[in-house]
């Protein structure tokens, strides 16, 4: 799939040349630019559910008891 992006000159000079100081091709690093940006919105919003979670009831397992319950010792 191709996609297009209008940038300032520099903008553009500026992308290009941070991808070439790091080895790769400009659709790389704005490939991975925008995948780590949705990683980072899904991981904070698992976290804010997590934390939702553990408010609403704030019981804690020692390292200990999950292996026991699990069968692990």
């Amino acid at each position: 799939m191709a996609i297009s992006l209008r940038l300032s000159d520099e903008d553009s000079t500026l992308i290009k040349d941070y991808a070439k100081v790091h080895g790769i091709s400009v659709s790389e690093l704005i490939r991975q630019a925008v995948m780590e940006k949705i990683e980072d919105e899904y991981d904070l919003k698992a976290y804010e559910k997590a934390m939702k979670k553990y408010q609403s009831n704030p019981k804690t397992y020692t390292l200990d008891e999950v292996e026991k319950e699990l069968g692990l010792v």
